[in-house]
């Protein structure tokens, strides 16, 4: 009987799909089950998120055929608040008009709301900073937001303060500097060091079939595949005398296009992830037990991706003046290449 099975909860709905629902699409299928409840696109978009699973095992495409007899679980995400509140929180402010404000992001601070972080985060202080003039630019849910870095990524962003702002820059960071001015460029401290001190790095990046959080190198071809290119420089290695050759270095990246994690996909996927990295960095962690006591300490102790966003630039939305910005490394990124400095 295509009707629900039980319910786990409030959260969590849970259907069984009988013989006639053999070689059905999955969203078709539970879209009609559901009811009104549900419309298709509510439940495509479930589907892409990771909270449909099928006889227990996880589903991501919505056009994945049913072989009847699967038992189908929607985990319903929580409700996200309908608008969110200002928050005092502070900002290191680069500069500021009544169009836009960049600021020096510090790792940590979440830029949008989600899943486990409805306060607190960089949209909150936003909203405080810049009172009603914020409210409703790019929508009610990440107001003035045109980018984004990783919560544990630091460095230079911009944001909207008006409807006109956000148009441009929105499509500024659309187009990735290919047609108007964008530059943007990370420092990042990668384990061991390419073999060429410039480069680039051509790979199309699509979900992790692994874990759909995160992202990682796929085939063209596949339905989900992204065009991605990182330029890298290698600034300076660090243990290079060493015998079993360099230990890390510091490079420079910069984007040709702005995709999820982008950065920290490409330099793993050319064997050199960043340090700190647990998502894509985690088989390199055991190298540092090769290291000095005082230079493992503290590479063990830094406690994220060692990236930051050290220079943003964008024309002015209304000016059209081009506007560079940078942000120095932060303190902890600055102790970490002080210690791998003594190898």
């Amino acid at each position: 009987m295509n009707a629900p099975d039980s319910e786990g909860g409030p959260a969590r709905k849970a259907y069984h799909a009988g013989p006639d629902a053999a070689g059905q699409r999955l969203d078709q299928w539970l879209a009609g089950v559901a009811g009104p409840d549900l419309s298709r696109s509510r439940v495509q978009a479930l589907i892409k998120a990771g909270a449909v699973t099928v006889s227990g095992a996880a589903v991501g495409e919505p056009k994945h055929k049913l072989a009847g007899g699967e038992d189908v679980v929607i985990d319903m995400p929580a409700p996200a608040p309908a608008e969110p509140q200002g928050e005092d929180i502070a900002l290191d402010i680069l500069f500021e008009d009544d169009q836009l404000i960049v600021i020096d992001k510090p790792a940590g601070l979440v830029v949008h709301q989600g899943a486990g972080n409805w306060t607190g985060t960089l949209v909150n202080a936003l909203i405080h900073h810049c009172g009603a003039s914020l409210s409703g630019i790019g929508g009610v849910a990440r107001p003035g937001i045109v980018h984004r870095l990783d919560k544990d990524t630091s460095g230079v962003m911009v944001a909207a303060k008006t409807d006109l702002a956000h148009r441009e820059l929105s499509e500024a960071f659309a187009d990735h500097g290919h047609e108007g001015e964008l530059e943007r460029a990370y420092l990042a401290v990668v384990w061991g060091a390419p073999p060429r001190k410039s480069g680039m790095i051509d790979a199309h990046l699509g979900r992790s079939t692994k874990d759909r959080t995160r992202q990682a190198v796929v085939p063209e071809r596949r339905p989900d595949a992204r065009h991605a290119i990182t330029h890298f420089e290698v600034l300076e290695t660090f243990g290079a005398k060493r015998p079993d050759g360099p230990v890390a270095s510091l490079v420079e990246c910069r984007l040709e296009t702005g995709r999820t994690h982008q950065i920290r996909v490409h330099m793993a996927h050319i064997g050199h992830p960043l340090v700190g990295d647990r998502d894509y960095g985690a088989g390199f962690r055991t190298k540092s037990n090769r290291l000095p006591d005082v230079v493992r300490q503290v590479v063990d102790a830094f406690p994220r991706q060692a990236l930051h966003a050290g220079l943003l630039a964008f024309a002015h939305p209304v000016s059209g003046e081009v506007m560079e910005f940078e942000a120095p490394l932060p303190a902890d990124m600055q102790a970490l290449v002080a210690a791998l400095r003594t190898l």
